[in-house]
């Protein structure tokens, strides 16, 4: 029987802690902190499962380290961004758009702490994996992870450096990756999620494990990721972010257009 047990421990501990940041974010005007703490809660999860999965010491301990640094990587560099800006325009339309609520906001919040519980299904399933050599599995993880971990991170940083330039206000970020694709760190976000697919192989659950690329993926492509992104950078940057559009790949890194 699949160990649903330690899924319900971090959905418990997300009620409480996006309960927190809610009332942080009452307190702050920034709903900003809940991508913060979500990252931080999944680096956290990672690390959990591998504590208490029952599955061999390879992929339990490949799982702490690859979605723990993971994790926190991704938390700390929100939280940089958190402290330093103001509120991501995401989150004023939403404020505006519901009219300052903070029982909608409460309930968005929880529904992060679902998404928690839901997202870090793949670490279970990959700290619950009874093989103990997994070969060529473990090191396609590995390179998959480090490639997507450089690439988010390299992805971050130029957007960093770009807009911390005053003289880009209003402008859209083409440097580096982002010449390539609108959104090279969702992609390699979504890209990152198939390590644990590949550490997952072998246990009776491994199917489970697609949960990660392809829920993020749909929440990316569709959902809360590019539809919300897109919609405040149309705001925000107008013309500009319409050519953009035109001439650069939505997701996948891809040629420039030329022409359009």
């Amino acid at each position: 029987m699949f160990p649903f047990e330690p899924l319900l421990a971090v959905f418990a501990v997300s009620v409480v802690a996006m309960t927190a940041t809610w009332e942080l974010q009452r307190r702050t005007h920034n709903a900003g902190y809940v991508d913060v703490v979500w990252a931080a809660l999944m680096g956290g999860a990672a690390i959990f499962y591998s504590a208490v999965g029952a599955g061999s010491n390879a992929p339990r301990l490949l799982v702490a380290m690859l979605g723990g640094i993971w994790g926190f990587r991704l938390s700390l560099h929100l939280l940089s961004r958190v402290l330093h800006e103001a509120e991501d325009g995401r989150y004023r339309f939403l404020r505006e758009h519901w009219g300052g609520s903070q029982l909608k906001f409460f309930g968005f919040f929880m529904l992060q702490a679902v998404m928690t519980a839901v997202f870090s299904l793949p670490f279970l399933v990959a700290a619950s994996n009874p093989i103990s050599n997994l070969g060529l599995c473990a090191l396609a993880a590995v390179v998959i992870w480090v490639f997507s971990l450089a690439g988010e991170s390299i992805a971050d940083s130029q957007l960093a450096r770009f807009r911390a330039n005053p003289c880009n206000k209003g402008k859209t970020c083409r440097a580096g990756l982002w010449r390539y694709s609108r959104h090279p760190n969702y992609f390699f976000e979504w890209l990152h999620w198939f390590s644990y697919v590949l550490l997952s192989i072998g246990s009776p659950w491994w199917w489970l494990s697609l949960a990660g690329p392809v829920l993020m993926g749909v929440s990316l492509m569709w959902v809360s990721g590019i539809p919300f992104t897109e919609a405040q950078s149309l705001r925000s940057r107008g013309e500009d972010y319409r050519r953009y559009q035109r001439e650069t790949s939505v997701f996948f890194p891809w040629f420039v257009k030329r022409g359009d």
